[in-house]
């Protein structure tokens, strides 16, 4: 039967076909002299494995994105000007693996959950229009204020500071109305690097709503949002290919893997240390920016 879900779940699959046939384009379109220049690993085998951990713990609840960057600048794998691009395009396709998962097993309002994927969506197109034209001293700076961000967020929720939330599955009214705001906001700082999970997961609380309702909110704002946000860095070659290629493939085996075997796991270690790496790659990124800004005539 053809439930507003199931149709959101195809709809799904058409933007994720969309997003491939264009990412295919694009790398067949735009000639090798054109293309950024991409930092090779010394094992091929470190980007799928970025890939595969990034994914497996965002799946458990550890923000992909927030890992992902401090890998990338602790072990130089892909120039700052490129990691927004490289982090929508490929942590594209594990994103979508969960939010399948997620919206065919957790119960919530198609209303809320549609309005807030479509602000999402929105937020990010008009987001990575923006990001693509910046150049590298802007985005090391947006990137590290976003990091620190989250790392506070991070720090909130390995403490267990986080809002309760209610019980409540949908929003009407005037809270409808503010979180659309909120997420058209988190979806456009989504094309800058930082996650959405952990802001949609504390908005969703405060709002009233049952925290189990934010996971198929923000996996499905994310899978939405970011073969949108994609489109626009495959077509300018604003991002690394073989470290997208790499999350892609080491990421959808562990969503899997995480989702349907592991399903949780006593991370409170994990989480503090992640924050402290995060917190750290991001004073790097702000004194990257201000040197930068330094050497400047």
């Amino acid at each position: 039967m053809l439930t507003p879900k199931v149709l959101l779940l195809l709809a799904l699959l058409v933007v994720t076909v969309g997003y491939l046939a264009t990412w295919y384009a694009a790398v067949r379109r735009r000639p090798a002299a054109a293309r950024p220049a991409e930092m090779v690993p010394a094992h091929p085998w470190l980007h799928p494995a970025v890939g595969f951990l990034t994914n497996f713990f965002d799946t458990l609840g550890i923000s992909s994105f927030a890992t992902t960057t401090s890998a990338y600048r602790l072990w130089k794998l892909v120039p700052d000007a490129l990691i927004p691009g490289t982090l929508n395009v490929g942590h594209t396709l594990p994103t979508v693996a969960q939010a399948l998962i997620y919206i065919t097993i957790v119960q919530v309002d198609f209303r809320t959950l549609l309005l807030l994927i479509a602000s999402s969506v929105i937020g990010s197109w008009i987001g990575a229009g923006v990001v693509v034209r910046l150049p590298r001293r802007p985005i090391q700076l947006g990137m590290g204020v976003a990091l620190a961000a989250a790392g506070v967020l991070m720090t909130m929720s390995a403490a267990k500071l986080m809002p309760g939330g209610g019980e409540a599955l949908a929003l009407t009214g005037t809270k409808l109305i503010v979180a659309c705001g909120i997420n058209f906001v988190l979806g456009a700082l989504m094309t800058l690097g930082i996650g959405l999970y952990a802001p949609c997961m504390i908005m969703v609380s405060l709002l009233g709503m049952n925290p189990t309702a934010a996971f198929p909110i923000m996996m499905g704002s994310c899978a939405f949002l970011m073969p949108t946000a994609s489109a626009r860095f495959t077509r300018l070659g604003r991002y690394d290919l073989k470290a997208a290629l790499g999350l892609a493939l080491g990421g959808v085996p562990a969503v899997l893997i995480a989702a349907y075997i592991v399903q949780s796991l006593p991370l409170d270690w994990a989480r503090w240390l992640v924050v402290v790496v995060v917190l750290y790659t991001a004073a790097t990124l702000l004194r990257a920016g201000r040197d930068q800004a330094a050497a400047t005539p």
